[in-house]
């Protein structure tokens, strides 16, 4: 008889063990002096930028948790009311464990689950070159007053090297840490910064494992590269049509020169409006030439963008549905402004987000 209930304790051990947690747990610890009732809050940052929460909780005696259920992994952030700041965890099901100290909540520790332990891996690393990088410069303040030039032109190399290294940390980890999620938060900063061409983008999406590309995050990247793809240099400009500032439909086909530049750009964009006096130069100088633009605003409000027209001067063709990063914004795959592109005649498009110099270089090639 003992033995058979040996066996069976055995089994039942053998199958809890095989078995895959169930939902999250988030078993978090906050050190340093916390008076009594010290809330935390579990929050998600929605598409518009904004923190909204999901739970709260009380620390006591410095601990405090979260539970719940998660289909597939999720960056979701833990504040507190007693100290700025937040910390940045993965939600994925199975147990996170999360220190920290009150009053140097950037130092977070995370470990417990796969992507939260190759969370901190890239936290550690990011984090050793923000200490060199700060060890550095104040080696660099030390000579300059010192007046050691030698030992400055030293520590500009140094720095020069650090930056460089810098910029290839994130890339190499995506390519070292295919199946981890903190890579596909990367790629999709890379994609909406544009710090490399599409084509490259399109590359370290690839590189990811099945599981990442299938996330949420991984499906929103790949919609952005398809939608970049129907953009793209040597591809024709799809065509739109909006309001313009009278009320009538205008589309793109209808305002297609030699040379078309159809610009994003809005009111409340200070870079919009700090180009402007460029573009308007560029229009003037060229238009009898065949240089024609067509602006799309985003802005949010009529009045605001009849306005700034005026203001600016912008005398050239002008639509808007007046609804922000609207329905032409995402056939473009335009998610900041200003955004330009560049079509020939025939409507192809053959240049992206040229300004300044860059832009008339450009106008005056395709006019020739």
């Amino acid at each position: 008889m003992k033995k058979i209930v040996a066996a069976l304790i055995t089994a039942v051990v053998i199958m809890s063990c095989s078995q895959k947690q169930e939902g999250f747990e988030i078993q978090g610890t906050l050190n340093g002096e916390l008076e009594s009732g010290v809330q935390a809050f579990l929050r998600k940052r929605s598409e518009e930028g904004r923190f909204f929460t999901l739970d709260t909780t009380i620390v006591v005696d410095g601990k405090y948790s979260f539970s719940g259920q998660q289909v597939d992994p999720e960056i979701y952030y833990i504040f507190f009311d007693v100290t700025r700041g937040n910390i940045p965890v993965i939600i994925e099901n199975g147990t996170i464990e999360v220190t920290a100290q009150k009053d140097s909540l950037q130092y977070f520790k995370l470990k417990g689950t796969l992507q939260n332990e190759l969370f901190q891996d890239f936290l550690d690393g990011s984090r050793t070159m923000s200490y060199r990088a700060r060890a550095m410069n104040a080696d660099m303040r030390k000579a300059s007053a010192d007046m050691d030039t030698v030992q400055m032109n030293s520590l500009r190399q140094e720095y020069t090297e650090l930056q460089e290294e810098a910029k290839n940390f994130e890339l190499n980890y995506i390519k070292e840490n295919p199946n981890a999620y903190i890579s596909a938060l990367i790629v999709e900063k890379v994609q909406q910064q544009k710090l490399l061409p599409e084509g490259e983008i399109k590359n370290l999406f690839e590189t990811l494992t099945p599981e990442v590309q299938n996330s949420n995050i991984g499906k929103r990247i790949k919609e952005r590269i398809e939608k970049s793809e129907n953009v793209t240099i040597g591809s024709r400009a799809p065509n739109f049509s909006a309001p313009t500032p009278a009320g009538e439909e205008l589309a793109l086909n209808d305002v297609l020169g030699k040379v078309t530049i159809v610009d994003f750009w809005a009111a409340w964009c200070r870079p919009c409006r700090a180009e402007n006096p460029n573009v308007v130069r560029i229009y003037n100088k060229y238009k009898d030439q065949g240089l024609s633009i067509l602006g799309v605003s985003l802005d949010r409000k009529a009045e605001d963008w009849k306005q700034a027209i005026a203001d600016d001067g912008l005398e050239w063709n002008h639509v808007s549905n007046v609804e922000y990063f609207d329905e032409i914004a995402e056939l473009y795959n335009v998610d900041a402004i200003p955004a330009t592109f560049i079509l020939d005649e025939t409507g192809t498009i053959v240049a992206k987000n040229l300004r300044g110099p860059a832009l008339e270089e450009k106008i005056v090639e395709l006019l020739q």
